[in-house]
């Protein structure tokens, strides 16, 4: 049910991304309270992108969740995946945004139906 989408101008050739989006994945589990087995983490690199003018990596997400998302779930999420991006990508957490979003299982296809 959770899905994370990830956007960054960072390279991602010669990165690790199965240990960014299996430690993602836990996080987000973890955090929202919903099994991993749902949780789907995407991932997109060197995405054009630009943030207070400059090019220096930067990276933007979108977390949309049935539910499992409040204030402070969304603030441990906000340090927890740009502490990820920070370690494994070096995009300092100043140049991170991540929109949360939290849908009604009518929203959110899966299956061929809805949830």
């Amino acid at each position: 049910m959770p899905c994370l989408n990830l956007s960054t101008n960072v390279k991602l050739e010669g990165v690790d991304t199965s240990a960014i989006l299996s430690e993602a994945t836990s996080t987000v589990a973890k955090l929202v309270g919903k099994p991993e087995a749902y949780v789907m983490i995407v991932l997109k690199g060197s995405v054009p992108m630009s943030f207070g003018g400059t090019e220096q990596p930067t990276a933007y997400g979108e977390l949309v969740s049935i539910g499992g998302l409040n204030p402070d779930v969304n603030k441990k999420l906000s340090a927890a995946i740009s502490n990820i991006l920070e370690t494994k990508l070096n995009v300092p957490k100043s140049r991170f945004f991540l929109k949360f979003c939290d849908t009604k299982s009518s929203n959110f296809g899966w299956n061929g139906s809805t949830f």
